[in-house]
């Protein structure tokens, strides 16, 4: 192979000067495109706060939420008298009826709350004492007020005439005047099976399992068997029967919405394909229809047909329906626009009429695509029908909206978004698999 000379070379540059001699802009153009984008970066940082957001953020509560998510209160309150110690507890307490927990222990005019090996509270009449990691708090109870004695660790806080002590994850007591009131924390979902009114409640797997095979009837009139599915699914706390039928009602939702949107549009991208139906007036409506449909967001969507239908899954499939219809109408017809005329050609060269023309000539061009689309948006509307249900156009998303604005039944929500990630997680590969074998391709 021989060598390139400087003659080549000075040849190759007069060619194409181009390649060897571009334009200063395009030389740096890679750096004026990196330059930009930093400069758009500290625009906006500085344009929208950032940092001040990010320093002003309230990321305790991030914590609070996670850990609500995971784990279940048990609230306490202990009023201390000269005569004995009272303990009480709501009246939908976890603990049943009949409360007598472990970590609660009286001996005489004393109560001791237990938090773990090293964390406790010891309350008599006159003062409380809060135990933690080897540290130790006195608190007198003075008729205006709780009084800290000495400097108050990290884990106590003073606000007015309450004293706030910390066990971290274990919970917390608030010592107020009079009375102490102590949330006791657990890891894990309380009664999530059975609530206490079951007669099935605080009895072990094996227990249980032995009532439903052989153990007597609990309900004459019907078979413990029953009797237990009827416990879980009316649950009080947990509300499996509801939540289920939400999670249903929005499945059902996102499919109607997305086969009602499939079968409209599927026609309607005939008309507005220009190859397919070469009148200009007609493709221009069509189009227009498109964009109007699909202009206004689901959401937008949903809060009209709530409005105009009242809450419930008619709203969100409506919803969908208009939305959808506008997408799927523009996707099909682009796809009906871009097919191989080679074959409509063929077809209708034998002497085919216009409707077998489209049928063996158009159709199977585009029928796996077609159903590949709606496919895939039948499972992105699973998604967005928890959304819009959320704005009152019913299913799980209402319901898990009203958890939410209570802002105390964290577990609850936890559940629910377990439930909805799962239906997402069983139809994406549904979706996918369907996909796939629609393309002739092989999953893996």
């Amino acid at each position: 192979m021989s060598a390139i000379t400087a003659d080549t070379i000075a040849d190759f540059e007069t060619r194409y000067p181009a390649v060897f001699n571009p334009p200063f802009w395009r030389r740096f153009m890679p750096v004026l495109i990196a330059a930009g984008i930093v400069a758009y970066v500290f625009y906006c940082w500085w344009f929208f706060s950032i940092g001040t957001v990010l320093a002003g953020g309230q990321w305790q509560r991030a914590e609070l939420y996670a850990r609500d998510w995971v784990s279940y209160a048990i609230k306490t309150t202990v009023r201390p008298g000269p005569t004995g110690a009272t303990v009480s507890y709501p009246r939908f307490s976890e603990l049943g009826d009949n409360p007598n927990p472990s970590w609660v222990v009286k001996d005489g005019n004393n109560v001791a709350i237990l938090f773990g090996s090293d964390k406790k509270l010891d309350i008599n009449d006159q003062r409380v004492i809060a135990t933690r990691g080897g540290e130790t708090l006195t608190v007198l109870l003075a008729a205006d007020g709780a009084k800290p004695q000495g400097p108050l660790p990290g884990w106590a806080t003073l606000k007015e005439d309450q004293v706030t002590v910390s066990f971290g994850f274990a919970g917390q007591a608030d010592i107020i005047p009079q009375r102490v009131v102590v949330s006791r924390r657990f890891l894990g979902w309380a009664n999530f099976v059975f609530d206490t009114s079951s007669p099935f409640w605080g009895k072990s797997f094996g227990e249980v399992a032995s009532l439903i095979v052989s153990g007597e009837r609990i309900k004459p009139e019907m078979s413990n068997a029953s009797l237990a599915f009827d416990n879980i699914w009316f649950n009080a706390s947990w509300q499996h029967g509801d939540v289920w039928t939400k999670l249903l009602q929005t499945i059902v939702m996102a499919f109607m919405g997305t086969l009602m949107a499939s079968l409209l549009s599927f026609p309607l991208a005939f008309i507005a394909a220009r190859n397919i139906t070469p009148n200009v007036f007609a493709n221009q409506i069509t189009k227009r229809f498109f964009d109007f449909l699909r202009s206004v967001d689901m959401l937008i969507w949903a809060l009209f047909f709530t409005r105009a239908f009242g809450p419930g899954p008619l709203a969100g499939i409506s919803a969908i329906f208009f939305t959808d219809t506008g997408t799927l109408g523009k996707v099909y017809s682009e796809t009906l626009e871009n097919i191989d005329d080679k074959q409509r050609e063929g077809v209708k060269s034998v002497g085919a009429s216009p409707a077998n023309v489209q049928r063996y000539g158009v159709l199977p061009q585009v029928l796996p695509v077609f159903a590949s689309q709606a496919l895939y948006f039948w499972e992105s509307n699973t998604r967005s029908a928890t959304i819009i249900g959320a704005m009152g156009a019913g299913g799980i998303g209402l319901k898990l909206w009203e958890a939410m604005r209570t802002n105390t039944n964290w577990h609850n929500v936890a559940y629910m978004v377990v439930l909805i990630l799962v239906v997402i997680f069983i139809f994406d590969g549904i979706s996918n698999a369907l996909r796939s074998r629609l393309s002739g391709k092989t999953q893996h």
